[in-house]
């Protein structure tokens, strides 16, 4: 097609990709940190803490939604 170059498309961010999710009401779920290794010297109550699913503040969203332009 000689002419018109079309424009690339947008790339979403692969961290991002692998860390959050995007819930129904369209905010940003990701996991707690701190869940992963060296739990013996953590408390039980750490350890329940670390295990929930967290919504993203609305500041941070805005990031997310540039990073993930096909979510």
């Amino acid at each position: 097609m000689p002419g018109k170059a079309r424009p690339g498309k947008q790339k979403s961010l692969s961290a991002a990709k692998k860390r959050f999710k995007k819930t129904g009401k369209g905010q940003f779920a990701q996991q707690k940190a701190a869940h992963n290794h060296l739990l013996q010297q953590k408390s039980k109550k750490q350890k329940r803490l670390a295990k929930q699913t967290i919504i993203t503040s609305k500041a941070h969203s805005k990031q997310l939604k540039r990073m993930l332009p096909g979510k």
